[in-house]
């Protein structure tokens, strides 16, 4: 191929590698299902099975951690033998199978002789589901963002603006799953919305099978890793890898029914990657590598504050906006699950902006570095609660709080998570070691897993103790304002502390910024 051909078959994606639209369609669709699910998981744990907040935060807390801490054994795997491209295929096979197994609801809980009475197949199919789900998104999260840091060579001034792309077609699926799946499933029933959300994890796969040729052979596995060979003299390395993901399954399934499980767990993985980190940088890396390694690693601990914060959206801020918010639209009332879009337009609308930003600063060497940026997104998501608090206090006596206030707060969210998603996700692969970037990726994963954990025992302090499907909505308003405005002043001092050692962490990374 000539080199002119070659760069135009590069260049054609918005000046991007060809394989980047191929990642971005995926998981463009993969987030429409996921999303899809998540906007309406707390009403169905709360409205379906009839769950007390605190039990149904348990629950969504624990399921979003695991969703989270699967990668970082998906993302080894695909670093030591399946390679990203095939981790990413299993995965998209296991969450079609799981979201489509979310749409048989069975029969609603019911109130019997002061019981909850659920019935226990559809419970126990319902937790299988998620961990369809869970291990999933294991073998394709970390990894399909692994293959749009491959397709850039190391020093490329478009990382990050690729990065940002990637992460608005995240947020364009995110978008119009809130909307779809949200007002399905609220208005006609549960089983539409998660439906539409499996349709949507099955256009996903068929894009990456398509579109597999355009990743410039930079997904598949290593040399090193004897897929053919027969463990036993009966199954290949490969399909026992498969058979262990399936496995896997079995044990997550039992594991989300045991929330606290679930915590210990976190507890005890997340100690020993940090101790995995701390000793390869030592014992495998020079002093350069070492201290960038060193700087990622305090960048991710920091990172679990702001998603600890902001994954409030899906549990307690969504039951916020569902009591507590006058959702009525010209004598329309908005189901709460839509507003879960909200997050996701602002990205479609500011991700362009904010990566033309980003490039034109680094063109003008203004552009900040990566800690700053992580100090701006951790105010900012505290900001937006002291906002809603704000917001909620100006609301008349014992009536709802404008829709506006809700608005602000998802704003002042979304320009956060601009400010440390994407530029987190492209953080770890130029902080990283090559030979273990997979696994770094995972365990930039893995902070979100604790960070989602926490997510939920913060939501549980806003959670109300009455009977299973009723609440009294002032004492829910008066505790999440309570909760709202600590975590908020709590954000803004970290951030402040965070800027103060911006500058050692800078020197840390050695002139990548």
């Amino acid at each position: 191929m000539s080199d002119h051909a070659h760069t135009s078959a590069e260049r054609a994606f918005f000046g991007h590698p060809r394989g980047l639209f191929v990642c971005f369609m995926t998981e463009l669709w993969e987030r429409f299902s996921f999303y899809g699910m998540r906007a309406l998981l707390i009403f169905y744990l709360t409205e379906h099975f009839l769950f007390r907040d605190d039990k149904a935060f348990l629950i969504y807390g624990a399921y979003s951690a695991l969703v989270y801490v699967m990668p970082v054994i998906g993302g080894t795997l695909a670093d030591r033998y399946l390679g990203a491209r095939k981790a990413v295929t299993f995965g998209a096979v296991l969450l079609v199978i799981g979201h489509f197994g979310m749409a048989f609801e069975g029969p609603p809980a019911e109130v019997s002789g002061g019981r909850i009475e659920r019935d226990p197949l559809y419970l126990q199919f319902f937790y299988l589901s998620l961990a369809f789900i869970i291990a999933g998104v294991g073998f394709l999260k970390a990894n399909i963002s692994t293959i749009v840091g491959a397709l850039y060579e190391q020093g490329d001034f478009r990382r990050d603006s690729g990065f940002t792309i990637f992460y608005m077609g995240i947020n364009i699926g995110a978008f119009f799953a809130s909307i779809l799946c949200g007002w399905l499933g609220q208005t006609y029933g549960w089983a539409y919305g998660f439906g539409l959300a499996g349709i949507g994890m099955l256009f996903g796969l068929l894009v990456f099978l398509r579109g597999q040729p355009h990743l410039q052979g930079k997904a598949e596995p290593p040399v090193s890793a004897g897929l053919d060979v027969k463990l036993g003299g009966v199954l290949t390395r490969e399909t026992c890898i498969y058979l262990g993901g399936l496995a896997g399954i079995l044990v997550i399934w039992q594991l989300i029914q045991y929330q606290q499980v679930v915590g210990n767990f976190l507890l005890g993985f997340g100690g020993l990657m940090l101790t995995v980190v701390v000793a390869y940088s030592f014992i495998k890396c020079d002093r350069v590598e070492r201290h960038r390694m060193f700087v990622a690693a305090t960048l991710i601990l920091f990172s679990v504050l702001f998603w600890a914060l902001f994954e409030q959206a899906g549990s307690s801020l969504n039951l916020f906006a569902d009591r507590s918010v006058d959702r009525v639209i010209m004598g329309y009332e908005v189901p709460a699950s839509m507003f879960q879009s909200l997050n996701a337009f602002f990205i479609f609308l500011l991700a362009p902006l904010f990566s033309l930003l980003w490039a034109w600063l680094g063109r003008r060497n203004w552009e900040p570095g990566t800690p700053v940026k992580f100090a701006l997104a951790i105010a900012q998501v505290g900001l937006g609660f002291l906002v809603l608090v704000i917001g909620a206090h100006a609301a008349p006596e014992q009536g709802q709080t404008a829709l506006i206030w809700l608005v602000l707060i998802y704003l002042l969210h979304t320009t956060g998570e601009l400010c440390i998603s994407p530029v987190g996700l492209s953080m770890i692969t130029k902080l990283s070691v090559t030979r273990i970037v997979g696994m770094m990726m995972g365990v930039w994963f893995l902070a979100s897993a604790g960070a989602n954990y926490i997510a939920g025992q913060i939501a549980r302090l806003t959670g109300v103790d009455g009977a299973e499907g009723s609440v009294d909505p002032a004492l829910a308003l008066e505790k999440s304002i309570e909760v709202y405005t600590q975590v908020g002043w709590l954000a803004i001092a970290i951030a402040a502390f965070l800027l103060i050692m911006a500058p050692l962490l800078n020197r840390g990374m050695h002139g990548i910024r």
